[in-house]
């Protein structure tokens, strides 16, 4: 029988909430008060609403293990993080070199004035069909990898990351995904 953690994230991927993004719209439907951030209370709803079937005992042990910090709340960085299914180094690695190479001024974050530099808005199907103009395909590109609910106009590494573990976890491959990442973004 697997963890309950391996079971939760298992059954989040299996009901359609695929991906980091998928996830965080779940840990904002189960965020009652709209604090950001989950009670134990929140958290155990949110688990039976979702109706697999975890004891008490076990929502409570799943509880323990996200809140990192101890501060007896789950944050969204806390509840992504645990749910994100797991990767291989080589996989971080290729995921950090996209990063990287994106971020231009090497602030560690990513925004428009780094997109400038590495896409061409303007090869866009929506920019050349003119419903766009260039600033809202940047705009547009950032909100995909933005924390979902949580847009800042800047994509954080753990953010890029995040993106890339749901991508991840629907490819078996290792050298698949390499491949893919490396084609995505022209990493030699």
């Amino acid at each position: 029988m697997a963890d309950p953690i391996t079971k939760l994230r298992a059954a989040c991927l299996s009901r359609g909430a695929h991906g980091i993004m998928g996830l965080g719209r779940l840990f904002r439907i189960i965020d009652d008060d709209g604090s950001k951030s989950l009670n134990f209370s929140e958290f155990h709803k949110g688990i039976d609403e979702y109706g697999l079937g975890f004891s008490r005992n076990e929502i409570q042990e799943i509880f323990n293990v996200f809140d990192k910090d101890g501060s007896g709340t789950i944050g969204n960085t806390e509840f992504i993080r645990a749910l994100r299914p797991p990767m291989s180094q080589s996989r971080i690695d290729v995921i950090n070199k996209a990063f990287d190479k994106m971020d231009k001024s090497k602030d560690g974050n990513i925004n428009l004035a780094d997109m400038r530099g590495v896409y061409i808005a303007t090869k866009h199907p929506k920019f050349l069909s003119g419903e766009w103009t260039e600033d809202q395909v940047f705009r547009h590109l950032l909100d995909v990898f933005d924390t979902p609910g949580q847009g800042d106009g800047t994509i954080t590494r753990d953010e890029f990351t995040n993106y890339y573990a749901g991508v991840s976890a629907s490819i078996d491959d290792d050298v698949y995904f390499d491949q893919m990442m490396r084609s995505a973004w022209r990493l030699d």
